[in-house]
């Protein structure tokens, strides 16, 4: 069992590391904008299999879903450049978000197995101390845009905000005080997803990305 499954949930929590570095405002060149295409996060599949249909064996092939879009069209470089930063974004913490609904559920799993409440309590600050150790050095690799992606990635994820994943694990006071701290630097840990609004563009980009299309 892995004990530092919250520090993907408290990502706002490592805000501040990851707002020391400054964010990587670089103009992506022509072969950094193809490179980002090019390389999908994940690994397109292929399944092969067969069904018995009135005593014959017909072969059938699963494969990723497909998306098709309406091309794009950028104003300006700026706006290309955007979209670009957040392709490579997404590829970065979508992995991440991903591992955390998985871990999230292991995890509750487990404590459900403790005979009480005050076991619980202790493994949890056993799982916070992990948090500070064993991710922060990666947290602080991210860029501040790429933490407050992670936090709306993982409610998509979870199906649940950071704010309500920590108060559920650690209490409302903990997720109290991660909020305020995360707030000092323009985050929360309460934001939402909204894939047919705000963040459909995100979506798009989640969709193709996790379909091996970009």
């Amino acid at each position: 069992m892995r004990q530092a499954f919250l520090a993907m949930m408290m990502a706002g929590m490592m805000l501040p590391a990851a707002a020391q570095a400054q964010d990587d405002g670089k103009r992506p060149t022509t072969d950094d904008l193809l490179d980002a295409m090019d390389s999908p996060t994940f690994v397109p599949m292929v399944k092969v299999g067969k069904v018995m249909d009135a005593g014959d064996s017909i072969l059938y092939m699963e494969t990723n879903n497909v998306y098709v879009y309406p091309k794009l069209t950028f104003q300006s470089q700026r706006q290309a450049a955007a979209y670009m930063r957040l392709v490579r974004n997404v590829k970065k913490v979508l992995p991440i978000a991903k591992e955390a609904n998985k871990i999230i559920l292991e995890t509750y799993e487990y404590l459900e197995t403790l005979p009480d409440q005050k076991s619980r309590e202790e493994h949890m600050k056993r799982v916070e101390k992990g948090i500070v150790q064993e991710y922060k050095p990666k947290m602080k690799k991210l860029t501040y845009s790429q933490g407050k992606l992670l936090i709306k990635l993982i409610y998509r994820e979870c199906n649940s905000s950071s704010y309500d994943i920590v108060k559920a694990f650690l209490g409302p006071m903990r997720a109290g005080f991660w909020q305020a701290f995360s707030s000092i630097f323009g985050a929360s840990l309460r934001k939402e997803y909204d894939p047919d609004g705000t963040d459909r563009l995100t979506e798009r980009v989640v969709l193709m990305v996790e379909a091996g299309q970009i």
